[in-house]
């Protein structure tokens, strides 16, 4: 009996804790069920922060798709007022997230209405580069996957049998370069009386190589209603003066940034001459540390034969220009990101666009004209969180850019030594020509004994440089136009100089390589 009554008991213990457990369990999983009813209303929140400022359904979902949840700056204050219908006129540099910026509202605004014929679109982008245009078309593509849109991209040294048979289909959004474009249309394959949207990506970029005609001539072939977004890393008295050409009443957004980008080391190498140069650039691509490269020169020819020489010395380098045609640049690129080539040798016009994740250092071969270009030189490297390297350099002759990109950078270059590499004529960056004591000196020439102890004085004949206009060293204007024929305009740069020789920094005579390596 008493046998029965502790079973009895124990048999009660055991439904107890059984019920206790059961209770336990229960609790934690409403907890759990709680906590993702809490996360899943954050994601929800946030994906549909895009949803908020009002873009398309379609468009939000193909967002969610790749994880793009949270609007940028640029975004956030572009895309309401361009929803609108308002003119825009934006300054914002590469990596501010300016692309979904424009084209976010510009699908979002053309979604409804009917497709027209063959090759008239509804949305038109100009780009300065190939490479510019290919990134933006492939980003559109990515924010219209939902959507039946054709979207195509119309550039220079793209065979004309492709683009033909592109063109033969209904068009929905068309991203260009001026040249080739205008090339279409006059000769009646583009269509562009039915824009609803025209979008100027890095204007003034386009500005430099001398598009200036070409894309007020677009501009008039587009309905006077239209909507006109214009994107500029930089607002000067020529974009100012386009800007008020081609926009009504636009709404101004201006999006602050760092001129550059912290993860970004910055070292600068003065040097006697070319052949000092191409010591110097020897150096830098034997060092293990340096894994890829992109290494800047000023012009075509440069570019080809520093890209031979780097390969005769054993290492996988290739160069990347205007004179070459769109599918030996893609492949270059391809290249480049699968780790075919470490080191590729660029001119500024074809780097434009280039987005490639792991690259470890810029070299800066030659100063760019610019400051505004070296900014976009470095921006190569330090992407994506990681750290990089910008290594530039600097004869004599560079002082007045050097000048130029310290002023707009606010940064002083920390000057570094290769041992065995030293310069023999060190010099001290300044803006004024000939230092003080030698009347006379032409601006800019910096051939002179002495150094200008107050570089950031200027001198009595006014201006940042001595006097003379803004330009290269030398007071040449920058930016004029090419000089092209009604049909046979290039997408390339005035300054590639392609065909010229090369003329050294040190005078005016062309230079001549020294032998290989």
């Amino acid at each position: 009996m008493s046998s029965i009554e502790i079973t009895a008991a124990d048999a009660l213990v055991v439904e107890t804790a059984v019920a206790e457990t059961s209770v336990v369990e229960t609790a934690v999983t409403e907890v759990a069920v709680a906590d993702e009813t809490v996360t899943d209303t954050t994601e929800t929140v946030t994906a549909n922060a895009f949803a908020g400022l009002g873009v398309h359904p379609l468009v939000v979902k193909a967002l969610e798709a790749f994880e793009y949840n949270t609007p940028t700056p640029v975004q956030a204050e572009a895309i309401p007022p361009a929803l609108e219908g308002r003119d825009i006129l934006a300054t914002a540099e590469t990596g501010t997230g300016k692309t979904a910026a424009f084209m976010l509202p510009a699908l979002t605004r053309t979604v409804e209405l009917p497709r027209l014929g063959v090759a008239a679109p509804r949305v038109l982008v100009l780009a300065p580069t190939r490479e510019l245009a290919k990134q933006v078309t492939d980003a559109a593509r990515k924010y219209a996957k939902f959507m039946k849109y054709n979207i195509v991209d119309v550039v220079g040294g793209m065979p004309y049998r492709d683009q033909l048979r592109l063109l033969s289909r209904a068009v929905d959004v068309m991203v260009a370069t001026p040249g080739r474009l205008l090339d279409h249309v006059s000769r009646n394959r583009i269509d562009l009386s039915a824009v609803e949207v025209l979008i100027l990506d890095e204007a003034d970029r386009m500005l430099d190589m001398g598009f200036l005609d070409d894309v007020e001539t677009i501009a008039k072939c587009c309905p006077d209603n239209r909507q006109t977004l214009l994107f500029t890393a930089t607002l000067d008295r020529r974009m100012a003066q386009l800007a008020g050409n081609l926009l009504r009443n636009p709404v101004r957004v201006a999006v602050e940034s760092a001129t550059t980008s912290v993860n970004v080391e910055q070292r600068l190498h003065h040097a006697d001459d070319m052949d000092h140069k191409r010591r110097l650039l020897k150096h830098f691509a034997d060092l293990p540390e340096v894994g890829k490269a992109i290494i800047f020169a000023a012009t075509k020819r440069d570019a080809d034969a520093l890209a031979e020489e780097l390969s005769d010395a054993g290492h996988a380098a290739a160069a990347l220009h205007g004179d070459m045609d769109q599918f030996k640049r893609n492949r270059t690129l391809q290249r480049l990101r699968t780790g075919q080539v470490r080191l590729l040798v660029a001119t500024d016009v074809a780097a434009r666009g280039i987005d490639v994740r792991d690259i470890t250092h810029v070299i800066n071969f030659d100063l760019p004209r610019s400051a505004e270009d070296y900014v976009h030189r470095i921006g190569r490297t330090g992407r994506a969180g990681a750290s990089g390297v910008a290594i530039s350099f600097a004869a004599r002759a560079d002082r007045d850019a050097l000048f130029r990109i310290e002023r707009y950078t606010g940064t002083r270059l920390d000057i570094h030594v290769v041992p065995g590499l030293e310069p023999q004529r060190p010099f001290q960056t300044g803006g004024g020509g000939r230092p003080a004591g030698r009347p006379g000196g032409r601006p800019g020439g910096g051939n002179g004994g002495g150094y200008n102890k107050k570089p950031w004085v200027r001198n009595a004949n006014g201006g940042a440089e001595g006097g003379k206009p803004n330009g290269a060293p030398g007071g040449r204007p920058q930016g004029r136009p090419m000089n092209r024929n009604e049909h046979g305009r290039s997408d390339h740069a005035r300054n590639e100089h392609g065909g010229h020789a090369r003329r050294d920094s040190q005078g005016g005579k062309p230079a001549h390589r020294a032998s290989k390596w």
